[in-house]
């Protein structure tokens, strides 16, 4: 079903904190490109937001190959590495490219330290007017010392969120990437919440392990890697759920294996705000659009009038 044939009366628009989407559904980070390169072929207007590929204060290569393999059950494992321009570059050249093609920015941003997570930050915020939120990917799995990233522990979850939160200064809603590799989500996030996260971003990858028997070695150069796609699907409502729960009324974007109109659904009734996309779209660049307007007609047939209705509904 197309846009235009969208049915009458659905109202998809949706409540994030102090921001209004005009759809729940957000490409998510590192599967839209850091600028237009997706956009081209997906107009970015169609959808919520988009949330750009996480950028540092220093250019970085990425990991080494192979970085992307099939895993079971229609999911994929990935040890890309955030290869990115740095988050100067990023400004001059990827955001004005997204601008042009109509799209609600969310921009991303990572580091190895906390004075790299507020660099980052405090370069957005000359251009906080341009963008509508800033995600702290606390979370990525690719990087160096992966069994400790920032998002493994209350303390360093605080400490990192509070310096970008600091470093804004209130110029933009902040959004905490988390991960599920821990043993109690909710702790963490009620550590990113009391540093002064607007909302949070539930969940990165799943760490993982494919392995090539014929070379007996791991499939990807650098090892382990973060599994995504449908496989992960029940972590992230799960996730959502006990996260939800234990803060009524927090802005969540749901995002993990979410690859139709009615998995998008699911996520707004297990407690989330907003859904991000994002293995889908590697399969079909258009994802985001289909599952917008799939969610459309879910509603029309379950007489559901508004998308924010089904916000935390689950029985």
């Amino acid at each position: 079903m197309s846009r235009r044939s969208r049915p009458i009366g659905v109202d998809l628009a949706v409540p994030l904190g102090p921001l209004t989407l005009a759809n729940p559904i957000v490409a998510a980070s590192g599967t839209f490109g850091h600028g237009a390169e997706v956009a081209a072929l997906c107009d970015p207007r169609g959808i919520g937001a988009v949330t750009t590929k996480s950028v540092a204060v220093f250019a970085c290569e990425g990991n080494p190959p192979l970085r992307v393999a099939e895993a079971p059950g229609g999911g994929m494992i990935n040890s890309v590495g955030l290869p990115g321009p740095g988050v100067d570059v990023w400004i001059a050249r990827d955001l004005p490219a997204l601008e042009a093609r109509g799209a609600r920015v969310i921009a991303s941003i990572w580091g190895h330290t906390v004075a790299e997570f507020e660099g980052a930050a405090r370069a957005l915020k000359e251009v906080a007017h341009r963008i509508i939120a800033l995600e702290v990917n606390l979370s990525c799995p690719n990087v160096e010392a992966r069994a400790h990233v920032f998002a493994h522990a209350p303390a360093t979850t605080r400490a990192a969120t509070s310096a970008v939160v600091d470093a804004l200064g209130g110029s933009v809603p902040v959004f905490a990437k988390l991960s599920p590799n821990v043993a109690d989500l909710v702790e963490i996030a009620g550590a990113a919440l009391d540093a002064g996260a607007t909302g949070l971003t539930l969940v990165n990858t799943v760490m993982g392990l494919v392995v090539d028997a014929s070379t007996r070695a791991p499939r990807l150069g650098a090892g382990g890697g973060g599994l995504s796609g449908p496989p992960i699907k029940p972590i992230a409502l799960r996730a959502v759920w006990d996260v939800s729960r234990a803060y009524p009324g927090v802005p969540i974007i749901g995002t993990g294996g979410v690859a139709t109109g009615e998995d998008a659904a699911e996520m707004l009734l297990a407690g989330a705000s907003a859904v991000g996309v994002g293995t889908a779209t590697f399969l079909d660049p258009r994802a985001t659009l289909r599952i917008v307007d799939e969610l459309g007609a879910w509603c029309a047939r379950n007489d559901v009038a508004r998308a924010r209705d089904l916000i935390g509904e689950m029985q």
